[in-house]
């Protein structure tokens, strides 16, 4: 520790150079800059082991400085400097997640032992940025499992691209774990110590979503009170999975690929544009080869997007990996509600895999769930069937040329947008009028599911 870096911050100079000589008497090296933008501009060049900030300066404060590094740098130890009896500063500090503050006058054996604590923390968080990820232990690694031939060429080829800089498009139905897969792919990254910011462009009101990835200043729209980074501001340095790209609207799909093209951003409202330095990770449910046909996906961006593609099967397609799955889901939830349920029964194995899976691994860790809380309580409890919805597991492929009572029927030569709306008709009353079990059902999103409800409600008007 004895050649450290701190980074001191502090408008007037003569508490930054006493405070710099005394610390760099304790045998550190030390930086001494007088505002937020200055230390900004130096952590771009070189990386202390920790810095220390006092809070009222121009240009940008400690505050804001605070935000700015746990944005870009992620958990670098800051510790800030208050005045006394200022607890409405300490408090937004310890939101900010300042990792220590001190109160002014400030006394010098007191500091002493604050950085050296912060330099052990430091240490700490290298030695765990800088530790291989754990091997594989029964196919589980990173939150995906499986021993399959399937699984283990998707971590394959997951393990290859992790390292480089790529944008990936990660394809699959929902619930097959393609958020899992970006944030293992995060993971792997030399980003893994930075942020992974994750959006559903689903769950976005369209008028709120440029706002939301591009940020906007104070006033650029009605409700904008005050300045708001958006997600490539907040992902900087990390990784930035947009979920449902497919969603995102078609002018905002224009802008996205001149940010992934020029790595600048310009908020709502601002007449300035921001380098950033994001690894952008896609994802869809829907091919993405007919969201491009239908006008839904520009062709640009999915190419742009697509350098790397990493398609997830359905679980149907790879059902040996459900002992491996129950295995890592079951300890999973056993820490989440506080359960020791040991095991799933050789019988309801069996139930699980006659089922057809439409909901993917999200629907089987929810059966689970629900078993696991219906299971006795005691160490060594077994899920058995009767811990299962009723009547579940019993489906099986039905012979060639036999009515399945859950398919639709379509006479030769309907087209193929009525066969459409059946199916989607067909498969909501299956679910009760559920929309989102629907959506999940059918492997498109609750946005596109409502758009074609309320398409069918006004062809029905209209008639």
């Amino acid at each position: 520790m004895k050649r450290a870096r701190i980074l001191v911050v502090d408008d007037e100079p003569h508490e930054r150079h006493g405070l710099a000589e005394l610390i760099a008497g304790w045998g550190y090296d030390v930086d001494a800059v007088a505002d937020g933008v200055e230390a900004l501009e130096l952590l771009s060049r070189s990386f202390p082991r920790a810095v220390l900030t006092d809070i009222r300066m121009p240009r940008m404060d400690g505050l804001q400085l605070l935000a700015r590094v746990r944005q870009q740098y992620g958990a670098l130890p800051v510790l800030v400097l208050t005045g006394q009896g200022s607890k409405e500063t300490v408090v937004e500090c310890l939101r900010l997640r300042a990792n220590d503050y001190i109160e002014k006058p400030i006394r010098g054996e007191e500091l002493k032992q604050r950085l050296t604590d912060l330099l052990l923390l430091s240490e700490a968080h290298e030695a765990e940025a800088a530790a291989p990820p754990p091997a594989a232990a029964g196919g589980f690694v990173g939150g995906f499992v499986g021993t399959s031939a399937m699984a283990q060429q998707v971590r394959a080829l997951v393990e290859q691209v992790a390292p480089t800089t790529a944008s990936v498009l990660i394809t699959g139905e929902s619930g097959t774990g393609k958020e899992v897969v970006a944030r293992l792919i995060h993971r792997l990254s030399p980003r893994r110590d930075r942020t992974f910011l994750a959006i559903n462009c689903s769950a976005i009101p369209e008028s709120l979503m440029e706002s939301e990835i591009f940020g906007h200043e104070k006033g650029a729209f009605t409700g904008a009170l005050e300045r708001r980074a958006g997600c490539f501001e907040l992902a900087e340095s990390g990784t930035l999975l947009l979920d449902e790209i497919g969603e995102m609207p078609i002018a905002t799909q224009a802008k996205l690929l001149r940010v992934l093209e020029d790595r600048l951003v310009r908020r709502l409202g601002s007449k300035h544009e921001l380098a950033v330095n994001v690894r952008v990770l896609a994802a869809t449910n829907r091919p993405p080869a007919e969201s491009v046909a239908s006008g839904q996906l520009r062709g640009d961006l999915y190419y742009r997007l697509n350098v790397f593609n990493l398609h997830l099967p359905p679980l149907r397609e790879h059902l040996e990996d459900l002992p491996a799955l129950c295995t890592a889901l079951v300890d999973q939830l056993n820490q989440r509600h506080g359960r020791h349920v040991a095991q799933v029964s050789a019988e309801m194995m069996r139930r699980l895999q006659r089922h057809h899976w439409p909901g993917n691994v999200r629907e089987l860790r929810n059966t689970l769930e629900r078993a696991l809380i219906l299971a006795p309580n005691t160490a060594g409890a077994v899920l058995e069937p009767q811990h299962l919805p009723p009547n579940f597991g019993t489906e099986t492929t039905p012979p060639n040329g036999a009515d399945d009572p859950g398919s639709v029927r379509v006479a030769v030569g309907t087209t193929v947008g009525e066969a459409e709306r059946l199916l989607i008709l067909k498969t909501l009353a299956s679910e009760n009028n559920n929309k989102t079990r629907a959506a999940e059902r059918l492997g498109i999103s609750l946005k596109t599911l409502q758009n074609k409800l309320k398409e069918y409600a006004a062809r029905a008007a209209a008639s």
